[in-house]
């Protein structure tokens, strides 16, 4: 680079396109949609920038229409880890040297490809391939990972201006170096975003990455490696490797170059991984950095002051928007018993509203669940509610897969605020609700601090500063993004930084800096101007 101090340009998070009737996005995209519709894309394993074809294939379909196959993909398994694994470490060394400023423009060019000529390409991918509606995908596939991808750059540069002091005779500084090694992303089906973010994340900072799609949104993933290759990232960088969880992940885990892990899935996996890891900790160069988000149990909470039309929103989008499958959604609600009534009503009508089955259909507000995998969980939770006497099915309660994988949303009430269904993760649309006394207001909020092993998300609703206040102390740990009179999701790149604690994860914070900084090795070092000529010291000449 040429000499200067050179300033990466401030981000603004990308505006979000409304596909309004008539307009030139919606039109475009609609094209999009339907080139994709009549195509097969053939998904290759991608190594050193090679694309490598293994005929161990599966085929991805629509979500919603589980007959219509949109791709079929190769699998990697053992003998394309080796590959990717040679190929990262042949990349390393002039990639994890490059200018800082020469990594940065890869990803802002990326950003303005996304923003620009593959904003329909990515939208499309992961609607029809993941089942989002339009405005789901925009301000994932689109606008979040735009935003990754210019703020990162940005937060770079700021972590890379924080620098020791230094005395007179001395020149202290510290240098980010990338770790040594390989990091292993492993991506989920739920957030395109996500997808994008994990394996460039790491990247952006120095480092070469073997990264993992979500096996139901390979996709997207897909397009997005095209999408980075025609940024100038060289190969090897990154290398893509869709496949079962085991047959990829068990031998990256095994390598000793695995220098870090950055991970977004289940809690199962991601400890599974983490006790994988711990028992071969004396194979590795070095010990890894282990980086998860996982599952969550997030809640909504309602003073008695609450504005009853704001909380049945924000329990609506927040647990039906994308059938609820995503880790921050509102999956348990605690409401007074003074606005119950209220509330139950507006849910009914609310819920009654929506329109549920094709994301080609723009007027839908959901569409269906990721696969029959999913399906079948989903109403195995709603059958055992319909089991059980504590338990009343206030809307929805049935499902339909004979063409896609459809779940209606569902709002279940619960005697027991300990029950199965205000404990555990479901990742489909459905909301569990305890109703509590007014009176017990501070029992309920231990409650909801203590029900479940997460600590994601979560939203209070209230009206008096005081009461805000006591309940934002009284659920501190209970949620790593925690919202005031607001739904519990949609948390925005450079304005929440994302993650949480307990079960739900290690809380590195995505989209931060706070994150970038966990795949960086940093070397302190000191300079002296004037080396000492003796080794005696001043206090040695006298008794």
């Amino acid at each position: 680079m040429a000499n200067g101090i050179v300033r990466v340009p401030e981000p603004i998070n990308e505006p979000i396109q409304a596909f309004g009737p008539g307009s030139a996005e919606k039109a475009s995209l609609k094209k999009r949609l339907d080139q994709m519709l009549a195509e097969q894309v053939e998904v290759p394993v991608i190594v050193g920038g090679q694309e490598i074809r293994t005929g161990k294939t599966v085929e991805t379909v629509c979500p919603h229409d589980h007959g219509h196959v949109l791709a079929t993909v190769h699998q990697a398994g053992a003998a394309e880890v080796e590959k990717a694994a040679q190929a990262a470490g042949e990349a390393w060394k002039e990639w994890s040297e490059m200018s800082w400023e020469a990594r940065a423009a890869v990803f802002l060019k990326a950003a303005d490809l996304l923003a620009g000529p593959w904003r329909d390409t990515l939208n499309a991918a992961t609607m029809l391939t993941q089942s989002k509606t339009v405005f789901q995908a925009e301000i994932d596939a689109a606008c979040e990972l735009v935003d990754f991808w210019r703020f990162n750059p940005y937060y770079m540069r700021q972590l890379y201006t924080e620098q020791p002091g230094s005395v007179r005779g001395l020149w202290d500084y510290v240098e980010f170096r990338a770790l040594e090694g390989f990091v292993f992303a492993v991506t989920p089906f739920n957030f395109t975003s996500i997808a994008g973010n994990l394996p460039t994340a790491p990247a952006l900072m120095g480092n070469v990455v073997l990264w993992k799609p979500a096996s139901t949104a390979p996709l997207a993933a897909y397009y997005i490696m095209k999408l980075l290759e025609e940024a100038g990232l060289p190969p090897g960088v990154i290398n893509f490797l869709p496949g079962r969880g085991s047959q990829v992940g068990n031998p990256v885990t095994a390598r000793p170059e695995l220098a870090g892990i950055h991970f977004t899935g289940s809690t199962a996996v991601f400890q599974g991984m983490w006790k994988q890891i711990g028992g071969d900790i004396a194979n590795y160069h070095t010990y890894p950095r282990i980086v998860g988000e996982t599952g969550g149990k997030d809640f909504v909470f309602a003073h008695p002051s609450a504005d009853v039309q704001s909380v049945v929103i924000a329990l609506v989008r927040g647990a039906f928007e994308y059938q609820g499958q995503k880790c921050s959604a509102a999956s348990r609600a605690y409401i007074p018993k003074s606005l119950w009534k209220r509330v139950r009503n507006g849910l009914e009508r609310e819920v009654g509203d929506i329109e549920m089955g094709s994301p080609t259909d723009f007027r839908n507000f959901m569409c269906a669940v990721i696969d029959e995998a999913s399906f079948d969980n989903a109403v195995s939770y709603i059958d055992h509610a319909k089991s059980k006497d504590e338990f009343e099915i206030v809307c929805g309660g049935e499902g339909d897969k004979s063409k896609g994988y459809f779940v209606q949303p569902t709002v279940v009430l619960s005697e027991d605020p300990r029950s199965k269904l205000m404990q555990e993760e479901i990742f489909a649309p459905v909301l569990t609700i305890y109703v509590y006394d007014d009176a017990d207001l501070e029992a309920t909020l231990e409650l909801c601090d203590t029900t479940s092993p997460y600590a994601l998300t979560g939203a209070i609703f209230a009206t008096d500063r005081r009461d805000i206040t006591k309940m934002a102390a009284a659920l501190r740990h209970s949620a790593g993004n925690f919202y005031i009179n607001d739904k519990p999701t949609g948390a925005v790149v450079g304005q929440q930084p994302f993650g949480g604690s307990r079960a739900s994860g290690t809380n590195d914070k995505a989209g931060s800096m706070m994150n970038l900084l966990r795949w960086t090795s940093q070397r302190s070092i000191k300079e002296t101007f004037v080396s000492p000529t003796s080794s005696a010291y001043p206090h040695m000449s006298e008794e």
